[in-house]
């Protein structure tokens, strides 16, 4: 077994002393401080079993394992040979405040663990190795897993399954941010996977564990085996007023106009990320240099705490190709690869580039300097190795295998040849991205004939499909962006399921697609990769300032992007692409905006050049894949909207950065001109197809008449209108959602009827009768509002029964003429009839109307029952009262006085109060009326 506990990997097993105890078999130990094998130097640099020696009959050639050296042991490394860090607490700056890293509390087995606090959001991450380094690839192995767990907010999922699972999308983003600034600092040609875990384990709300989770992830790494080279750490820079704050807190954010995350070392910036409202170019570069500053801060404490308690780096496991295999590549491929490179056309050089490099491969079998297997010597599996241990030990007689003197049976060994097949495939694509850059740099041309600040060819056109509610083709070179936008109400919303426990959705999404074909390759279609979900959260957030608030557009937006063709600035063609859907279906935009991606030959001097720093605009995928960096950057000629920049290579300064930004702002306003001239243009109006959304505001305490009884109402309502769907919300805003006019308007005069205040005075016509009750019938002046008509304001005459003039269904109209207390309705039909005219032949009496009291005056001075004609004279009344000091009519006969109607006349004086009615009284043959009261006068 293997008992020393240290990490340092740097000498064959063969050099070292044997720790092998008495055993018949060789056994592999599962324990967390198990040996690390690797392939001694004499053999190949690229075995794909390193842990397998070929037999060359030195010492114990059977097996190699990672270095056993005792090193210096720090004073956190136990002295009892347990390998387990002592614990180790120490705080460092984070902005305007410190955070705590704690080390060897958990995790104590992972290659690299840390426990990183701020405030009371927690962050755990852990990085980890295999012991066997795999095949070698043009990327480093790394895998980054980034978790936020809802028991870190005290609750769980509010979904079905209660555990977490699939990685949502802000996971993914917080994934792609720790892993680009973690790859360029690790050494070419370590190949062992290595895998990064970081976990939520506590989030207080005001402080995003974000940027705290990079930061934990290159203390992480920093304090691991992993080679890299140099500490990372990442910061974000927020904008309130004229002042930039280092890690804001939640509450900061949302008054901030700058969203800025970086990341990068104490010399240099690895990766920014961000998005603004029209920032302009400089304004940007302060905030950079502020959050430069800060990382610089954090990566020197980091330094100071690797160096207390850190691991030693696996140097040794770093297999480059022999130097000598880039000279015969170089050679050979020579001209003919300077030639292919030269090719325009995407497709066509890709092939010859392939067969160029098929070339190379077979000719350099041909001269055996490359195993026709593809393998170095002779391989064995463990197996084989295993069952040959009975004739390779010598067995003492007493059964214990004597320590000092394992004997190993010679075995012949084949010619080993010098490099690999992999060697080759490295070292070809490493030659065609020198010369593609000495060609940019010598020449000044591109591979596709372009100066540095050149852009591509760009048509776009708009109109393409007739169904879609807008759609555009963005094309720009060899790259193509189908964009698609659907609008609809709120029920489209994306709905967030986030730690902070508040219901969240979206009305604006952009969802990016990258199928294989778009390349002309054959790949798997199924869930979204990360990169399809950060290229299409990076078009959506630039897309985001220009879109109208939702008072004024109350449509959810979804935009598709879906990209046909790729070579290069997919994501800033979907900028560009949706830009022009989103005006095809009728968004009323602030402005157009477009994306560029910039590219980068960093070291000039390699190339013939002065050394200045070569800024390459509309960079293609070739380009991509062998410049420094990939800046994208969106916005129109006054600022910018969202920026993205990836580095391949330390050395990015902020003069650099500067004049990228220039040179990025002069390319869009080409690109802005060149999608003015859309040809069919935008029709920037509502698609025929689009719903239809009215905004309504009621009262908030009707809000519950529309919904009804467990919502039963409301669906009664899109049931008998059919439209699509009513959203209501405690503020009182109504939204309603159809796909033509008449059921919007029908459920829009529904809605109006329900959340109605009626006002005493307001007259409705045509309303049903919907029931008869015996003191009179109820009338439906709106859907769903009725009132009840007494049976004495049913007709002017009087009514025994309801019934015996109306029926249920009959339609009258009527006049609200009181509401009372607890809001029912008293209604009048009677109030709407119109008055009968008189003339001395037919006298009717008349019912009391507003202030005044009508009064019935004998012409002849006989009484008014004799059928003497009558004529009509008003009195003013107070109080309702008639005034005691009344003056007498004036009359064509004889004297007479006022005079009231008799007990058949008790319809005219039925509004005055019980002790004050008329009476008739006799004097002489005069028929005089006066008003008794109280007083009897």
């Amino acid at each position: 077994m293997l008992a020393s506990p240290s990490g340092v990997r740097s000498t064959p097993f063969y050099a070292q002393p044997s720790h092998f105890t008495s055993s018949r078999r060789c056994k592999f130990l599962s324990s967390p401080n198990r040996p690390h094998f690797l392939t001694p130097k004499k053999s190949s640099k690229f075995c794909s079993l390193s842990l397998l020696l070929s037999r060359n009959g030195v010492g114990f050639n059977r097996f190699a394992v990672r270095a056993l050296a005792e090193p210096e042991v720090s004073d956190s490394v136990t002295a009892a040979g347990s390998g387990l860090l002592q614990p180790v607490s120490v705080k460092i700056p984070f902005g305007n405040r410190e955070i705590l890293i704690e080390t060897g509390h958990i995790g104590r087995q992972a290659s690299g663990s840390v426990m990183a606090t701020d405030g009371e959001t927690i962050v755990y991450t852990s990085v980890c190795l295999s012991d066997v380094s795999s095949e070698p690839s043009d990327f480093f192995p790394l895998s980054v897993t980034y978790q936020e767990r809802f028991s870190a907010a005290g609750r769980t999922s509010g979904g079905f399954f209660k555990r977490e699972g699939k990685t949502k999308d802000n996971e993914v983003l917080i994934c792609r941010m720790i892993d680009r600034p973690l790859r360029p600092t690790m050494l070419k040609g370590f190949y062992h996977e290595t895998q990064l875990l970081s976990w939520v384990l506590s989030y207080d709300g005001l402080h995003c564990p974000d940027a705290l989770a990079v930061t934990a992830a290159g203390i992480a790494v920093a304090l691991s085996e992993v080679p890299h080279s140099e500490a990372i750490a990442g910061v974000r820079v927020g904008l309130l007023g004229d002042k930039f704050v280092v890690n804001p807190t939640t509450k900061e954010m949302e008054d901030s106009t700058l969203d800025l995350f970086l990341a990068g070392t104490d010399k240099a910036i690895l990766m920014i990320e961000g998005y603004c409202d029209f920032l302009p170019e400089e304004k940007l570069l302060e905030a950079v240099q502020v959050g430069q500053d800060a990382v610089r801060e954090i990566c020197s404490a980091v330094k100071a705490l690797v160096k207390k308690c850190g691991k030693p780096k696996m140097l040794d496991a770093i297999k480059l190709p022999p130097p000598e295999l880039y000279q015969l590549v170089e050679k050979i491929a020579g001209d003919e690869l300077h030639n292919v490179l030269q090719i325009k056309s995407k497709i066509p050089r890709r092939k010859a580039i392939s067969l160029l490099e098929e070339k190379v491969i077979n000719r350099l079998t041909d001269k055996g300097y490359i195993s026709v297997e593809g393998t170095v010597g002779s391989v064995e599996t463990i197996q084989d190795l295993i069952d040959e241990d009975d004739e390779d030990e010598e067995i003492v007689v007493d059964g214990e295998v004597d320590e000092g003197d394992v004997h190993i049976k010679p075995v012949s060994r084949k010619s080993t040849p010098l490099f690999t097949e992999v060697d080759v495939k490295l070292v070809f694509k490493e030659v065609s991205s020198k010369f593609l850059r000495r060609r940019i740099v010598e020449g000044g041309k591109r591979s596709d004939g372009r100066s540095p600040e050149d852009i591509r060819p760009i048509t776009s056109r708009c109109r393409l499909l007739p169904r879609a509610h807008g759609s555009a083709l963005f094309t720009r070179g060899e790259t193509q962006s189908l964009a698609v936008v659907t609008l609809g109400d709120k029920q489209m919303a994306q709905k967030l399921d986030n730690l902070a426990n508040v219901e969240e959705f979206k009305r604006f999404y952009l969802q990016y697609s990258f199928p294989p074909s778009s390349v002309g390759e054959v790949g798997r279609m199924g869930a979204p990769s990360r990169r399809e979900i950060g290229h299409g959260t990076l078009a959506e957030r630039a897309l985001e300032p220009i879109l109208p608030t939702e008072d004024e557009f109350p449509y959810t937006i979804r935009v598709e992007s879906t990209i046909t063709e790729s070579n290069g600035s997919s994501s800033m063609a979907s900028v560009c692409g949706g830009c022009l859907a989103l005006q095809d279906a009728g968004v009323p935009l602030k402005c157009s905006i477009a994306g560029i991606a910039m590219g980068l030959v960093l070291d000039t001097h390699e190339f013939g050049g002065d050394g200045t720093p070569l800024i390459l605009s509309d960079i293609t995928g070739a380009e991509d894949a062998s410049g420094d960096m990939d800046f994208k950057v969106a916005g129109n000629e006054d600022g910018i909207t969202a920026f993205q920049m990836d580095i391949k290579v330390e050395g990015i300064t902020l003069p650099v950065m500067k004049e990228a930004l220039l040179q990025a702002r002069d390319g869009r306003k080409r690109i802005l001109a060149e999608m003015t001239k859309c040809s069919p243009p935008p029709t920037k109006s509502l698609s025929k197809y689009a719903p239809l959304i009215h905004i309504m505001k009621v009262a908030p305490e009707k809000v519950n008449a529309i919904i009804g009884s467990g919502g039963k109402k409301v669906r009664s309502i899109i049931e008998e209108t059919g439209v699509e769907a009513i959203d209501t919300q405690d503020d009182g805003i109504v939204k309603i959602t159809a796909k033509d006019l008449s059921s919007l308007e029908k459920s829009k005069s529904i809605i109006s009827s329900l959340t109605m205040v009626p006002t005493v005075g307001d007259i409705y016509r045509n309303c049903e009768i919907k029931s008869i009750v015996p003191y009179g019938v109820f009338v439906e002046i709106a859907p769903g509002r009725e009132g009840l008509c007494h049976i004495s304001e049913l007709t002017s005459d009087w009514l025994a029964k309801a019934e015996d003039a109306f029926k249920v269904g009959d339609r009258v109209d009527v006049k609200l003429i009181e509401v009372n207390g607890k809001g029912q309705l008293r209604l009048s039909r009677r109030a709407l009839l119109p008055v009968p005219e008189t003339s001395p032949e037919d006298l009717s009496s008349k019912q009391l109307t507003g202030n005044q009291a009508e009064v019935v005056v004998s012409d002849s001075g006989k009484a008014s029952d004799e059928g003497t004609p009558k004529k009509y004279a008003s009195v003013p009344k107070a109080d309702g009262v008639p005034k005691e000091n009344i003056e007498q009519a004036k009359v064509k006969s004889s004297a007479t006085k006022l005079a009231s109607s008799s007990k058949s006349d008790s319809a005219e004086t039925s509004l005055l109060p019980r002790k004050k009615v008329f009476k008739r009284v006799k004097s002489g043959s005069k028929a005089v009326s006066g008003v008794s009261g109280k007083d009897g006068e």
